[in-house]
């Protein structure tokens, strides 16, 4: 049967996550229900990449199978439907055993914080109202992608079949004098993952009387592989998925 990858944006703020679950509004469910209508057939959708209920998606994926042909005007009905907080970009026409999972080579996530509050970046971005030194987050931050084995920060219970994870890129950027992002591009990432890495970093950061101390702080997080030691409390708001990113010849056919 042809299968289709379907590309989404969303903002998370009123969603319960990516995954269905059972009587709560997400990002699969409105996405699946409106398929549903377009195509006038059950569809089942499977994701590239779930997000927790809050955070923020420039481009997720969903693949599906139908033995109809989805044409542009598909796209446009999806969009007519779907809530303001979700649109399709694209849909592909990929091969039968393409995978919106296990055929994704890396993802990039962003985080915003912000010191100074901030009406519109409420949903945005995390209102940390205390000095960022930039100088020592980046010096954590560039330690990352030096190890591979995270389980200091996945979150307990998991049920992670490894926590190894090879990190790409890992950098910390004033996008202005009150407000820093910090990027991250790996091959996979554990539950809780990146707001423990950012939670975990300013925490250091704060605590620490030197950029020396704070690299060696966070370093013996890393090797502890003890979640406990890990600040997994920074708020979904400031996370978004900014990228899914696949093999050349996947995305080949837009609809």
């Amino acid at each position: 049967m042809p299968r289709y990858f379907i590309e989404v944006g969303y903002e998370g703020t009123t969603f319960c996550g990516f995954q269905i679950q059972d009587g709560q509004e997400t990002v699969q469910s409105v996405v699946t229900s409106a398929l549903d209508m377009v195509l006038k057939e059950p569809c089942s959708l499977t994701g590239s990449s779930r997000t927790d209920s809050g955070v923020h998606a420039r481009q997720n994926f969903f693949h599906f199978d139908t033995e109809q042909t989805i044409t542009g005007k598909h796209i446009y009905s999806l969009n007519s439907i779907l809530p303001p907080t979700v649109v399709v970009h694209a849909v592909y026409a990929v091969g039968a055993e393409s995978h919106a999972r296990f055929d994704a080579l890396a993802r990039t996530y962003t985080y915003t914080v912000t010191t100074k509050k901030d009406p519109f970046l409420i949903d945005k971005a995390w209102h940390f109202p205390f000095p960022v030194p930039l100088e020592t987050l980046q010096a954590m931050a560039l330690e990352l992608p030096k190890y591979q084995d995270f389980e200091a920060f996945s979150k307990k219970n998991a049920g992670n079949k490894t926590n190894i994870c090879t990190i790409e890129l890992s950098s910390w950027q004033a996008v202005s004098p009150s407000s820093f992002t910090y990027t991250v591009r790996a091959n996979r990432f554990l539950r809780g993952m990146v707001r423990g890495l950012v939670g975990t970093m300013l925490k250091i950061a704060r605590q620490s009387a030197t950029t020396k101390e704070a690299v060696e702080a966070f370093k013996a997080v890393i090797v502890s592989k003890d979640p406990s030691l890990c600040d997994f409390s920074t708020p979904a708001k400031g996370l978004v998925l900014e990228t899914v990113a696949y093999p050349a010849a996947t995305l080949q056919q837009p609809i």
